[in-house]
């Protein structure tokens, strides 16, 4: 059922995926991205992603899960051995608001792995842990908690002398608004953020989605397009620098 259940979904997250990357073309006109941050690479999903469907001269990936991260260095290597010409740097730990060690729930499906808590009595968790697990029962744990390391994006960024990046994306499972947070100042360096935000319930954040929003108009970034995404109460949006825009007077506001 779990595998039936994940194959049946990759098929209309595969459109779903093209229309982003068709929204980013129309952005970067010429496909070519100098810096690209993929914050919760996974395995390396959005890493090939970019790779296949644009010109990138560097990747920073990062993943905390020690599991996730072995398979993302396999990937990495296999995409390497293609002769790629992008340079894909990948990291060990999540990018945050500080510098800490931090407990990560690891869930079976590994791409659902959180910072957060769960909510196990709401809808959202017993239709996910039916249609992944073929389980309803709440009382058996579908993660294990894992303690990662998390480093603040700012510091790492001075760290690497990172003068700017073309598109940060983030998919952190209800983290985003943190790892903003960590980044604010490199923000104003930042010409388009990609990011995953859920609306469901299952997963307890101290945030909503208009806290991302007022944090990114205060920095001077526009709201260009929204995404709902396949058979979740989840969107992705793509937010553009005011001064991206302003400096590349052909690019208009998506609709």
């Amino acid at each position: 059922m779990k595998n039936i259940a994940i194959w049946f979904l990759s098929i209309f997250d595969y459109f779903h995926k093209k229309k982003i990357a068709d929204s980013l073309n129309i952005l970067f006109k010429n496909r070519k991205l100098n810096t690209v941050f993929d914050v919760g690479a996974h395995r390396g999903e959005t890493v090939f992603f970019f790779v296949k469907r644009f010109e990138v001269k560097s990747i920073f990936a990062f993943e905390p899960l020690e599991k996730n991260y072995s398979y993302l260095k396999k990937n990495i290597s296999n995409i390497n051995n293609k002769n790629s010409k992008t340079k894909i740097n990948i990291f060990n730990f999540a990018l945050g608001e500080k510098n800490q060690k931090k407990i990560m729930k690891e869930m079976l499906e590994t791409s659902s792995s959180t910072f957060r808590n769960i909510n196990k009595e709401t809808k959202y968790y017993r239709r996910k842990n039916f249609f992944l697990y073929f389980n309803f029962n709440r009382s058996k744990n579908t993660y294990s908690e894992k303690k990662v390391s998390m480093k603040k994006g700012d510091s790492f960024v001075l760290e690497k002398e990172i003068s700017s990046i073309d598109l940060l994306k983030i998919d952190t499972e209800g983290y985003e608004l943190q790892v903003l947070y960590g980044l604010r100042k490199t923000l104003k360096n930042v010409k388009a953020i990609l990011f995953e935000h859920h609306y469901h319930n299952m997963l307890v954040k101290e945030y909503k989605f208009t806290d991302i929003h007022s944090l990114l108009i205060k920095e001077k970034f526009i709201l260009m397009k929204k995404y709902k995404m396949p058979f979740r109460k989840a969107f992705e949006y793509i937010y553009i620098n005011k001064k991206f825009i302003k400096n590349n007077k052909e690019h208009k506001p998506l609709k």
